[in-house]
């Protein structure tokens, strides 16, 4: 079955949904899911897997930042998480089920799966919880194996690798050629799209895979983000403005 990718052309995806910086819509949060339907616009969304399987949105791999708590979540059961709230609002952090509950198809979802568990694992449960959801979703990750797990085992999901620019010190050079900027693997992933920091839109070699490949550009902060990179992508993931 052909899949339809028509729908990340020309997309603006809020990043983490349509939060905003003074945190009173915290990002991965019910209400920012909501404000984004709203305005209609795509949502990108970021996943855990919790000790006790539960799959949570939420960024960041601590609860300190976003929760004040000092623990790492993949220690954490989602009992231990589940009173928390974010920023100090009264939004708490949603399970994946209950994120798809709220957008409900009403907008495309992109689903990036965070890689500091065993990708099998993590892979296994999100995909159960998808088999069940009607509306437009994509899933991506920074790790290759994420999206060649679903190439083996889940081929009609859309999927997408996620690629950055990286440093030049020594410590993260290797680490991040391969990994992070993992165009090597693209021969054998063969994604259905790639999502890539604004800044290597420029970079000639995306510009190639452009032609053959769907292209996401993250994340447009600016209106002069918009004007320097907008036209070298697909579609693109923002904060701020849209």
């Amino acid at each position: 079955m052909r899949k339809n990718l028509s729908w990340l052309l020309d997309i603006k995806i809020a990043h983490r949904g349509l939060h905003d910086l003074n945190k009173f819509i915290p990002e991965n949060s019910i209400i920012a899911f909501e404000k984004a339907i709203n305005n209609n616009v795509a949502i990108e969304l970021d996943v855990h897997i919790l000790k006790d399987n539960t799959i949570v949105v939420f960024h960041d791999d601590d609860l300190k930042r976003c929760c004040n708590v000092d623990k790492v979540l993949k220690t954490c059961t989602y009992n231990d998480i589940e009173n928390l709230t974010l920023f100090d609002t009264p939004y708490k952090i949603p399970t994946l089920e209950e994120a798809l509950a709220a957008i409900e198809g009403q907008v495309p979802v992109i689903i990036e799966l965070k890689t500091d568990v065993c990708a099998t694992k993590i892979c296994y449960t999100v995909s159960k919880i998808l088999e069940s959801y009607k509306g437009l979703f994509a899933i991506k990750s920074f790790s290759p194996l994420i999206p060649l797990w679903f190439k083996l085992f889940k081929p009609n999901i859309v999927r997408g690798m996620l690629t950055d620019e990286f440093n030049n010190t020594k410590n993260n050079k290797i680490i991040k050629k391969l990994f992070i900027t993992s165009l090597v693997f693209l021969p054998i992933i063969k994604p259905d799209f790639i999502s890539t920091n604004i800044h290597m839109l420029k970079n000639k070699k995306v510009k190639r895979l452009r032609k053959k490949i769907i292209v996401l550009g993250w994340t447009f902060k600016t209106t002069l983000d918009k004007i320097k990179y907008k036209h070298l992508s697909d579609g693109y993931i923002f904060e701020n403005e849209f």
